[in-house]
């Protein structure tokens, strides 16, 4: 069975794959290029297709703007199935953007640094990777650097994110609040991604308004950092995104050491890795809740509610023991039911859980690939193979999709896969979970 799937996996990044030496995450919903869904797709590509996985890489980062900055989607190609398009975001208004590709003003969570990382460890030619590696690394370095110059607004280690897209976690209930505090207008617009998936499944018209009126603030201001900052009524810190960034903080240092001759680059990388851990930690935990939670930087106070990015910071080695302890604890006595695959994206005792809507509440195979990698690293196997079982048999059931309804039994429908279909970073992260060493 695992053997068929892994052939179809394969197959899920092979079609994906265009001609201009990109994946998109799933024909029809998403026809660009994504930040983050790159990284995870390269790193399936590594295991049967380096080339590939080596372009996948240098496609993104020949987006980069000037200023370091890598955009959340590239418009390689016109497409009329996917809205807000290039025209909508008008990248060119930012005076450091690419001049020859289009992309949007926001960006994702920096996977790159230990994409490149792991892309080495699978690589049968060392010395090959290696070359590629030194060819690209000082994009993802400048990528770091444009976050700590200009989105850590407080020099304490931790970046804000001013629009919910750039936190991969698009409609969580987390931004609920936030809504709350808006009026946007009413936007004219036909949306495209419903009449690939099921209206339910996805963020609601009015949510989109909101979507819509932060990026067109941000046009306002040409996409300028500080005066984003100012004025955006959306200004977050994410403990997924700042983890993300920890991580591959530590696989940037490991990479430059074993390059040689990177002293400054290192000790840059090192000042900012202290900061980031030590406010990881003394910011964004929540001890009441025993979980890693969000920053509301307009009220300037944390946003308590625990989903999946709540433990990401296991994934980066950022808590101390005692904090993995009670990470685990948590997430084992809310998300972990025997009813309950591991992880849904959104606490499963809250109100606002909604197992099959998005963000609010499904399982997503890139969270949980993080997850059991945190986990296994501290030592918690048994929670960790839990996450990597439950993985693999809802794509076993359900085949590659975006994401899955996190109750074991579904009283809505047969089936409990959801969103993009053939969806690639679920396949990539299968093959991965697959071919992993033990």
């Amino acid at each position: 069975m695992q053997e068929q799937l892994l052939k179809r996996a394969i197959t899920v990044l092979d079609n994906n794959f265009q001609e201009g030496g990109f994946t998109i995450p799933s024909k029809g919903l998403y026809p660009f290029q994504w930040k983050w869904d790159s990284g995870f797709i390269a790193l399936g590509f590594a295991h049967y297709n380096m080339d590939r996985a080596k372009k996948e890489i240098e496609t993104l980062l020949n987006a980069q703007w000037e200023n370091g900055f890598i955009p959340h989607i590239i418009f390689h190609t016109d497409s009329d199935t996917y809205f807000p398009g290039p025209d909508f975001h008008q990248s060119s208004l930012h005076p450091q953007a690419s001049k020859k590709i289009r992309s949007t003003g926001m960006t994702q969570p920096p996977v790159f640094g230990f994409i490149l990382q792991k892309l080495f460890e699978i690589a049968e030619d060392k010395e090959d990777a290696l070359k590629f590696i030194e060819s690209k690394i000082d994009s993802v370095f400048n990528n770091h650097v444009y976050f700590y110059k200009n989105r850590d607004i407080n020099n304490e280690g931790l970046v804000y994110i001013y629009h919910n897209w750039e936190s991969g976690t698009d409609n969580s209930p987390m931004w609920d609040d936030i809504w709350a505090t808006m009026n946007p207008p009413e936007y004219t617009f036909e949306r495209r991604d419903t009449s690939h998936v099921d209206a339910s499944q996805r963020p609601s018209k009015r949510e989109y308004d909101h979507y819509l009126h932060i990026i067109d603030i941000a046009k306002k201001y040409l996409y300028d950092d500080a005066k984003i900052a100012e004025y955006s009524p959306f200004l977050v810190q994410d403990p997924l995104f700042n983890a993300i960034l920890i991580k591959s903080n530590e696989a940037l240092i490991q990479l430059y050491e074993k390059l040689g001759d990177n002293e400054e680059k290192i000790k840059y990388l090192k000042k900012q890795q202290s900061k980031s851990v030590k406010s990881l930690n003394d910011k964004l935990y929540n001890d009441e809740l025993g979980a890693y939670v969000h920053f509301d930087l307009r009220k300037n106070m944390q946003i308590p509610y625990v989903s999946s990015s709540s433990f990401s910071p296991l994934f980066s080695g950022a808590p101390d023991k005692e904090k993995a302890i009670r990470l685990v604890d948590t997430m084992m006595t809310k998300f972990g039911g025997d009813d309950r695959y591991l992880c849904a994206s959104f606490d499963p005792t809250h109100e606002r859980f909604n197992p099959r809507k998005y963000w609010r509440g499904p399982v997503w195979i890139n969270l949980n690939w993080m997850l059991y990698n945190g986990l296994k690293d501290y030592g918690f196997i048994t929670v960790a193979n839990r996450v990597k079982k439950d993985s693999l048999e809802l794509i076993e059931k359900y085949g590659f999709f975006e994401y899955f309804d996190s109750r074991k039994t579904n009283p809505d429908s047969d089936n409990s896969g959801y969103g993009g279909d053939n969806f690639s970073w679920s396949a990539a992260l299968f093959i991965d979970f697959l071919k992993e060493k033990t």
